[in-house]
C-alpha cells in the first residue's frame, strides 16, 4: 500500500489522556473504506465501512502489536502488517483507518491510498506498517 503519512483523528490525544485506551494491549483493527474520514471523526461509527462480502469482514482485520515500548520518554507502536485477500470483488475503497475495538471504538488514525482500490478474486491488499519507526510515537516534552 504506498500510503500518504499517518494522519491522526483529534480526538486520538484526548482518548490517550481520559484512558479510552491501552495501546499495549487493546485489541486494534483496521477497516477498509472509500469514504474520506475528517479529522473530528471520533468513534468507528462515524466511518462508512465495507460490508461483510468475498473476505472482507464488517469491522476489518486485527492489527497485532509488534512491539510498544518506551524509551527515553519517547513512546513507540509496532504493529504487525494487516492483509486483506479477497475472495470476490471488494471495495472500491481508498482509505485504511485504525481504531481500538474497546468500549465506544474510539479512532486512532488513516491512511489514503491514494486511488480508489478494487480488488479481484484472490488479490491482496497490504497495510504495511513501517517496523522501524512504528505507527506512531507519542514524544513527552523535554
Amino acid at each position: 500500500m504506498a500510503v500518504a503519512a499517518f494522519q491522526k483523528f483529534n480526538c486520538f490525544v484526548e482518548d490517550l489522556a481520559e484512558k479510552k485506551h491501552d495501546l499495549g494491549t487493546d485489541a486494534l483493527k483496521v477497516m477498509l473504506t472509500v469514504t474520506a474520514p475528517v479529522a473530528t471523526n471520533t468513534v468507528r461509527s462515524n466511518i462508512t465501512d465495507l460490508s461483510t462480502a468475498n473476505g472482507y469482514t464488517n469491522g476489518g482485520t486485527a492489527a497485532t502489536l509488534g512491539s510498544s515500548v518506551q524509551t527515553s520518554g519517547t513512546y513507540k507502536l509496532v504493529l504487525n502488517d494487516v492483509t486483506f485477500t479477497a475472495t470476490g470483488a471488494v471495495g472500491p475503497f481508498r482509505y485504511a483507518v485504525l481504531y481500538n475495538t474497546v468500549g465506544t471504538q474510539p479512532l486512532i488514525g488513516w491512511w489514503d491510498n491514494g486511488v480508489n482500490v478494487t480488488l479481484a478474486n484472490t488479490e491482496v491488499f497490504t497495510v504495511d506498517f513501517d517496523g522501524s519507526a512504528g505507527v506512531l510515537t507519542i514524544t513527552s516534552p523535554a
